[in-house]
């Protein structure tokens, strides 16, 4: 008993650092920011206690419409980054010409700090001296000077195309590791028996891939419907607020308005939203893994 009792106690001293780092980085600000949104804190001297308002405030805006976008926003990069990152990660995996070179090729994306490379595709966008305009005004596609970022339509795209080409090489490098990882016996078994290479992906890489790819998606997910950087870098969430998600509509009101309790419902909101995404994703691998078990 007494051996018990101490191998016990021995667990939980080397569970104390992780539990205090999650106690103190993840839990009390959570907890804190909770309180904080049934408050009407901001600069003001006083806070008072205000129930449900700041949520009602937010139910009662344009803030839906933000809900919406950041949805929209997130399907569409996220999707885009996974397609390109999968089919890069097939190209590589295969045994092509300069297949060294291309691996290469796909860190810059990934090595070149965040902030510059948004500033360079903000750069590229622009109407009056950008590489993109330019190009397309000397083919003839457009008649003149096309200012990206200021068109709702356009810029929204923009940003999404951005993100994309920050993303792919992790999911690029991702996938391809996933992919090294399946037994080479697999493939070699299906091409004696005939199998064709378009075959043998979809039978054979496709079903093995698929709980990376779902890990992927979810890490992406995360990551992309908590992007803050690109699309401030590149409009602060304009024009007219056809860029503006969740997260920047939050900075805005929080840190930009100085109302601290409204900004602090709108984190929760993003906080559930990103909860339901991990409970998803944690029922979603379960049945995986039950179903391998059988």
């Amino acid at each position: 008993m007494h051996a018990q009792r101490s191998a016990v106690l021995f667990a939980w001293l080397l569970l104390a650092p992780a539990l205090l780092y999650v106690t103190i980085i993840v839990a009390y600000p959570l907890v804190d920011t909770f309180i904080l949104s049934f408050t009407d804190a901001s600069l003001k001297r006083t806070t008072e206690w205000v129930g449900w308002v700041n949520y009602e405030k937010i139910f009662n805006s344009t803030f839906a419409e933000v809900i919406i976008r950041t949805f929209v926003w997130t399907f569409f990069s996220v999707s885009i980054k996974m397609i390109i990152g999968t089919f890069g990660a097939t190209m590589l995996n295969s045994a092509v010409p300069g297949r060294a070179l291309f691996r290469v090729l796909t860190m810059p994306p990934w090595i070149v700090p965040m902030a510059i490379g948004i500033f360079m595709w903000g750069w590229m966008y622009n109407g009056q001296f950008g590489m993109i305009s330019g190009l397309l005004q000397r083919v003839g596609l457009v008649s003149g000077p096309v200012a990206f970022l200021a068109q709702g339509s356009t810029a929204f795209w923009a940003t999404v195309i951005t993100d994309v080409w920050i993303g792919v090489p992790m999911v690029t490098l991702y996938m391809l590791a996933a992919m090294q990882a399946i037994p080479q016996d697999l493939y070699e078994a299906a091409w004696t028996d005939g199998a064709g290479r378009f075959y043998r992906w979809r039978r054979i890489t496709l079903p093995l891939l698929l709980p990376s790819m779902i890990t992927m998606s979810m890490l992406s997910l995360i990551a992309t419907f908590n992007s803050f950087d690109i699309i401030w870098i590149l409009t602060q969430g304009g024009p007219n607020g056809e860029t503006t998600t969740m997260i920047i509509d939050t900075y805005r009101t929080a840190i930009g308005s100085k109302k601290y309790g409204e900004g602090a419902a709108r984190a929760v909101l993003i906080c559930i939203f990103l909860s339901i995404f991990c409970i998803c994703y944690f029922r979603v691998t379960s049945r995986l893994s039950a179903g391998d078990k059988k």
